[in-house]
């Protein structure tokens, strides 16, 4: 059992306070596969130990109200397994998740780190499917192999902390997470991780967690805000891995589109743009049919509009903006 036995994974959750998505998360967990496990629970408080709380498996340790970044360096620091696992605590594994991980990490000795995909669970209301079908197309979002299983494996430089897997000793070799920073302190730490061992992050396909998703268009934008706002500083200061065409897209969108309708209004030019745009809208529509039901589709329309201007608007910000300090809000 995994509380009897030196665990082989650190299971590294931070969060403010519990909440009934990690009262889900804990129980899926508790029957994942692989059972060489610890799971390390980083409040800002102090919490009571009852339940699946006072399991063996799981250690509480209260942090404070510092930024997630400080929680999964602390939690590192705590961690006895070779392999940090870390997840959020509205999101929760397959099954084979650590299991997957495991035979990953022993056939490629030169992989640090493995991620996989945050599937919008299928209970998720429907405005929060919303929001995750915006990322399902790479003309919509940029990039589906995070939301979905998308074989082959690859090599890639960036992942989500939501589902990211790193040897113990890479991490430390690499400083761990950079507490300047976030969102956007897994960028930075997968760029060190890359830069400072040598080694790579692997995308496995079929290292899968269901990460629930921001119902509302409010928290859908200020999520997305915040996102395009550290990726735009980015591309200023770590240009490495977040100075790529992709990633100005938006934002070069939006000032066309602004630009066209104070000064060029009824120009062939303005005219072609906002025909281009619409198909690819329309593109982007039929990825995300292929995943999601016609309601959701047809309603993700607008939401990926409103992503695109409100993701390049916060990009330039970002990119003029010469330092960022911590956010700790969601």
């Amino acid at each position: 059992m995994a509380g009897t036995q030196a665990p082989v994974f650190s299971i590294i959750i931070p969060f403010k306070a519990p909440c009934a998505y990690l009262e889900e998360s804990l129980p899926r967990i508790l029957e994942l596969i692989e059972r060489r496990f610890e799971i390390i629970l980083l409040p800002d408080a102090p919490m009571e130990p009852h339940g699946l709380y006072a399991r063996p498996e799981v250690a509480i340790i209260p942090t404070g109200p510092v930024s997630p970044a400080l929680k999964r360096d602390r939690g590192a620091e705590m961690a006895r397994g070779e392999f940090l696992a870390f997840i959020d605590d509205d999101a929760y594994p397959d099954p084979f998740w650590l299991s997957s991980a495991l035979a990953a990490f022993r056939e490629n000795p030169d992989v640090a780190a493995v991620g996989g995909p945050a599937i919008t669970p299928e209970d998720d209301p429907f405005w929060a499917k919303v929001s995750g079908a915006v990322f399902l197309s790479r003309l919509s979002g940029g990039n589906p192999e995070r939301y979905l299983s998308a074989p082959p494996r690859k090599f890639v430089d960036d992942w989500p902390t939501v589902n990211l897997i790193v040897r113990k000793e890479d991490f430390l070799a690499a400083g761990g997470f950079d507490s300047a920073y976030w969102p956007g302190e897994d960028t930075k730490f997968c760029l060190d991780l890359l830069n400072k061992t040598g080694k790579k992050i692997l995308y496995l396909p079929e290292l899968v967690v269901w990460h629930h998703r921001r119902a509302g268009l409010r928290k859908h934008l200020r999520q997305v805000g915040a996102y395009g706002m550290h990726r735009g500083h980015f591309a200023r200061v770590h240009p490495e891995t977040s100075r790529r065409i992709a990633y100005f897209i938006p934002a070069a969108w939006t000032l066309f589109f602004v630009a066209g309708l104070l000064f060029f209004p009824c120009s062939g030019l303005y005219s072609l743009g906002l025909g281009l745009y619409l198909f690819i809208l329309v593109l982007g529509l039929g990825d995300i049919a292929r995943h999601e039901s016609p309601a959701v589709t047809l309603a993700a329309a607008p939401y990926i509009v409103l992503t695109h201007f409100w993701y390049g608007i916060r990009f330039i910000r970002g990119f003029f903006t010469k330092k960022l300090t911590s956010s700790l809000g969601r």
